[in-house]
């Protein structure tokens, strides 16, 4: 069996206590005045794994905190004066029913989010007071414990101890194999980790050797400023604008060369084609399981278009797939070398890791590639040094490790301590 790998303990987790801790040391220096339960609920509430927001949640939750505190003395002020409900069934009745106008106050002034304040400070004003008490001075005291723990917990969240972060380098990652279900895919925690790390200033971009789609599948949480490298280097795609600001592509004549020889010898080609930043995959007959199962897999996803017919012969290509026997492929490849249909052309070939017996080929512009795309950002996003990172043995990146959280973790530090290695000048 394998060795469990346990997860570490995260930031979020000290964060939270550490800002209990404080609260109840605000406690003690307070003369142990107030109820530090109620600091403590909200500085746990308020210690999120991202910072993004810090002070509109400050806001948000400040109002809601006041929404719940007017709310709780006037229920007050009316069963000490006016009606008094007592202790049983009418008094728990007209608590819960209060819940209603309170929430629908945060619905009418657009603050949704400030419902769970409002409520908890609400239930423990009136669930806990005590009659001989001061309503006044009960509610302040409520009040106060609830605000010093947004205060607690939104600083604590918004505080990161860094050293000069390393924003002037383009850090370029590769972690396809990670991404792969059957290898547990880009934990939470990895997620969480980069998307901080984007809000923080990183310039980071992806290579990948899948499709826009595959790659958005596999990170839909994930919000980039730049551009990513799919295909394995023949597109750029900026998941921001939905656009592709750079495609290296087969002239429309040379790809219709290139079908009509694989498709007189019995293969079956996916070929993919950019329309006005539209990602559209064609394809025939399908000729093997492995096609099958691709297709059932992947066209109903929203990131990718599959139409059954053959290409217009003026569209160029970004890449053609074909997926068959590896004895067929390797001899598919021969072929077309010895045919000289290889001119200007990058073949890629691997076997399969879903579908045992089979190999990819992939046919791509020669000018296709990772390097070529790092140099267009390098050039159009003022970037001068470049690091990579892969999880991948055969990377020529410039740091290997085995999997996406030691990646990302090394990337954390490289970004927020470490000198990095710098590629390029």
């Amino acid at each position: 069996m394998g060795k469990t790998k346990l997860p570490h303990i995260g930031m979020r987790i000290i964060k939270s206590a550490v800002g209990v801790l404080i609260c109840f040391l605000i406690y003690l220096i307070r003369g142990r005045h107030g109820a530090p339960f109620y600091s403590a609920l909200a500085v746990l509430w308020c210690i999120q794994n991202q910072t993004k927001n810090t002070v509109g949640n400050a806001i948000q939750r400040t109002i809601g905190t006041l929404i719940g505190a007017v709310y709780g003395l006037l229920y007050l002020l009316f069963k000490l004066n006016l009606f008094h409900t007592g202790n049983g069934i009418l008094h728990y009745f007209v608590i819960s029913a209060l819940l209603i106008p309170i929430i629908y106050t945060t619905v009418l002034i657009r603050q949704k989010k400030a419902s769970y304040f409002s409520c908890v400070v609400f239930l423990s004003i009136v669930v806990n007071h005590l009659t001989d008490e001061n309503p006044y001075l009960f509610v302040i005291d409520r009040c106060l414990d609830t605000l010093i723990g947004i205060f607690v917990g939104l600083t604590i969240n918004s505080i990161r101890i860094h050293g000069r972060k390393a924003d002037k380098d383009l850090f370029v990652v590769d972690i396809d194999k990670s991404m792969d279900k059957r290898q547990g895919g880009v934990t939470p925690y990895g997620l969480v980790s980069i998307q901080n790390m984007l809000e923080s200033g990183i310039k980071l971009s992806f290579m990948t050797k899948r499709t826009p789609a595959g790659f958005l599948e596999a990170m839909p949480c994930v919000k980039l400023k730049l551009p990513i490298i799919a295909m394995d280097g023949a597109i750029l795609y900026d998941t921001s604008e939905n656009r592709y600001p750079k495609v290296y592509v087969i002239s429309a004549s040379h790809a219709g060369t290139i079908e009509d020889f694989i498709f007189e010898r019995g293969f079956n080609l996916f070929t993919t084609v950019i329309l006005e930043d539209v990602l559209i995959i064609y394809y025939r007959d399908l000729k093997n399981m492995a096609e099958k199962d691709i297709y059932e897999k992947m066209h109903k996803s929203p990131y990718r278009n599959y139409l059954n017919k053959e290409r217009p012969k003026l569209h160029p290509v970004v890449y053609m797939m074909c997926i068959d026997k590896t004895d067929r492929i390797d001899r598919l490849i021969t072929e077309l070398e010895e045919a000289g249909m290889d001119h200007d052309l990058k073949f890629l070939t691997y076997p399969s890791d879903d579908y045992k017996g089979y190999s990819y080929l992939k046919i791509y512009n020669q000018n296709a590639s990772v390097e070529n795309m790092v140099d267009y950002l390098k050039e159009n996003y003022g970037i001068n040094k470049v690091v990579s990172l892969s999880d991948d043995k055969r990377s020529k990146a410039d740091y290997y490790l085995e999997d996406s959280n030691k990646i990302i973790h090394k990337l954390n530090n490289m970004f927020y301590w470490d000198k990095p290695k710098r590629k390029g000048a």
